[in-house]
């Protein structure tokens, strides 16, 4: 059975039941499946093993936040060099990604949907369930797939420490 917490955050001024548990660094990071922007079953963690991952989760990237959060990390990406891969996921269908992310010029970030196998989500404790959207939040995953750090926004609408993810990324290397 998988953990829900009633009211633990608030979206569009409504409280959210989040799904899952929050996770800590040390753990070691879920396995998860998502889609990506042509609807293949994308397993990133598997498909990009050695390297340094970061999994930016976030409710839709067309909205004003996600937006902002996913450009960062479309610009910060390119100077992170090749042993980095950076994942936004997101509950949007991969549609509205790949016309998102098109019209955006990011080509640098990996986009994944958790729209049709809603596996990110419980797994990493960001699933609100009355909306069927990601609640906001950071991971930074080593080499060897452990977490090294985790950021849950209080509220949706806060942009991460940009400054303290690229810090566990380099400190990661």
């Amino acid at each position: 059975m998988t953990l829900e917490r009633p009211a633990w955050i608030v979206f569009g001024g409504k409280p959210q039941t989040v799904i899952g548990a929050d996770l800590k660094a040390g753990q070691q990071a879920p396995t998860f499946r998502t889609t990506g922007q042509d609807w293949s079953t994308i397993d990133a963690l598997a498909q990009s093993a050695g390297k340094v991952r970061v999994l930016a989760a976030m409710p839709s990237l067309e909205t004003s936040v996600c937006d902002r959060e996913t450009r960062r990390f479309n610009e910060e990406a390119s100077g992170l060099g090749e042993q980095v891969e950076v994942f936004v996921i997101s509950g949007d269908t991969p549609l509205t990604q790949k016309r998102w992310c098109g019209a955006a010029g990011v080509e640098r970030v990996t986009t994944l949907s958790d729209h049709a196998l809603g596996e990110f989500g419980p797994a990493y404790g960001t699933l609100m369930k009355e909306t069927n959207l990601l609640r906001r939040a950071d991971f930074v995953v080593n080499r060897s797939g452990k977490l090294t750090y985790v950021a849950y926004m209080a509220e949706n609408g806060l942009e991460p420490d940009y400054e303290e993810v690229l810090a566990a990324v380099r400190a990661a290397l």
